[in-house]
């Protein structure tokens, strides 16, 4: 045989569109060349390929060997087509059986002497070849990730000789095992932060209705010790969105860890953090920070300190839950539905309105500190709590441990399936204004009421629809069939930024 097709996947987002790798030897002085707009590391892939082949104990053909990577049109880029491309020459050159290439699908980089390597990105191609019933081999370092997905056919391998020997019948490939989930939890308890009271309760309504939050107070009142606990409260993702996410990691620089599994990632970036890093870009568009916090947290210390331009590119994803990135050769959109966690100072020095440290900024220096904020990014910003010193009194001798983060995390998810079962699997935060209008009705004293707050405080649409939301919420937490005035009293009393 002079012709053999295998099949892989192309990197492509979260995306991974299907590439045959067709292998064919003609006569001709011997050489290698690969077409379908391979990138530079696809190019080098046929040095990798000759030497794994001839140091596996195989013949590497000396006729002319063109591969073609169809289609042409999608780019090519990575050491995952090096598995592949050397399945293709040894089928074609009669030195493998080609009865099983139909069904399966090969990935992976290939070691001088044949060991196989792992890729990033398995876990897309996985979801895609269990969609059509084919089988995927994949490197054994892929091996915890690629049996993730339920329902498919996945085999590791550590070494060209093992997938050859499975080829030809000889010998099985084992089979990709998911990590199993440990009980142990990995992240602070909540009740190790002392006192509090509102900033805790208000971390509870974030988590029970998916609210973005904002913590405003002096230096080292724990606005960060709360916020690095909220994935603590929040329940474990279903299957689907743990697949979301972990897809969006198997795609990143960093690549995915199995470990944490079905737990909301919480991603905390420094201030200098660039535009790009947060909504991801690059010639070949990777994952931002925002996309990585999908089904989780995203937790932005210090931010009046990030870029403004930084800043404004969160608007637009978090009212649509996706970022669209877009190149003058291709498009990739990326799933971006975060919780937004936010910390920052009252001004410049940090101590306006502490009673313990005197303020040394003045008006302008304030009001340009705040203005750093835009109005629109904080109208967005459901719950915006205020984070007072704790007296070193109450924190030397509280003997109050508190709530622990498992108590908490069984309300909010007996407070979440409230929401879904009378929402159709929806949280508060994520209603349009015409099922808000259904789940959420107000009587006419309610809506004075409401009506004399937003005159009053000067708020938008926007805000007011995320008030009622939240107090749709707090009337949840109590397992109240209707929203009550305490409830958006309560409500309003978390937009302390706008009183300000």
């Amino acid at each position: 045989m002079e012709l053999a097709v295998v099949y892989t996947r192309a990197e492509y987002g979260i995306e991974s569109p299907l590439v045959q790798v067709e292998v064919h030897l003609s006569r001709g002085l011997p050489g290698l060349s690969i077409v379908g707009l391979p990138e530079a590391a696809v190019k080098e892939s046929k040095d990798r390929v000759r030497a794994a082949i001839l140091n596996s104990g195989f013949e590497f053909p000396q006729r002319r060997i063109t591969i073609n990577l169809a289609p042409a049109d999608i780019p090519k880029q990575g050491g995952r087509y090096d598995l592949p491309i050397a399945i293709g020459v040894l089928a074609a050159s009669g030195q493998v059986k080609v009865e099983r290439l139909a069904d399966c699908e090969f990935i992976g980089e290939l070691a001088l002497g044949g060991e196989l390597r792992g890729v990033r990105g398995v876990l897309p191609v996985v979801v895609a070849a269990s969609q059509i019933n084919r089988s995927v081999v994949a490197p054994t370092e892929n091996g915890a990730e690629a049996g993730l997905v339920k329902n498919s056919d996945c085999f590791v391998a550590g070494h060209l000789l093992s997938v050859c020997a499975w080829l030809n019948e000889l010998e099985p490939l084992s089979v990709a095992t998911g990590y199993i989930e440990s009980s142990q939890n990995l992240i602070a308890d909540l009740s190790d932060v002392k006192g509090q009271e509102q900033a805790k309760r208000a971390l509870i309504v974030a988590a029970s209705g998916g609210h973005n939050l904002l913590f405003v107070g002096p230096p080292g009142t724990g606005k960060t010790m709360l916020a690095s606990r909220l994935p603590g409260i929040l329940p474990h993702l279903t299957e689907q969105a743990a697949l979301e996410t972990a897809a969006v990691a198997s795609i990143s620089a960093h690549g995915f860890d199995a470990s944490s599994w079905g737990q909301p990632p919480f991603r905390n970036p420094h201030h200098t953090a660039s535009a790009p890093a947060l909504v991801g870009g690059g010639s070949n568009p990777m994952p931002g920070e925002i996309s990585l916090s999908h089904n989780g947290v995203l937790f932005l210390d210090e931010l009046p300190e990030f870029s403004r331009h930084v800043l404004e590119v969160l608007r637009e994803p978090m009212e649509s839950g996706r970022i669209v990135i877009s190149r003058a050769a291709r498009q990739a959109e990326f799933p971006a539905r975060f919780q937004l966690v936010a910390a920052l100072n009252p001004c410049p020095c940090g101590y306006l309105g502490d009673q313990q440290r005197q303020c040394r900024c003045t008006p302008g220096q304030i009001e340009h500190y705040r203005n750093k904020i835009s109005g629109p990014l904080l109208d967005r910003i459901d719950l915006q709590v205020e984070v007072p010193r704790v007296a070193y009194r109450e924190l030397r001798h509280s003997t109050d441990a508190g709530r622990s983060s498992a108590e908490i995390k069984a309300l909010v998810i007996q407070t979440q399936n409230i929401q879904r079962q009378r929402q159709v699997g929806k949280l508060n935060a994520t209603l349009n204004i015409n099922e808000m209008e259904k789940h959420m009705g107000l009587s006419d004293e309610q809506l004075n009421f409401l009506e004399h707050v937003v005159d009053k405080l000067r708020l938008s649409a926007r805000a007011y629809h995320r008030i009622i939301k939240v107090s749709r919420t707090i009337a949840d937490l109590d397992a109240s069939k209707k929203i009550t005035q305490a409830h958006l009293a309560e409500a309003i009393s978390y937009r302390c930024f706008d009183r300000m």
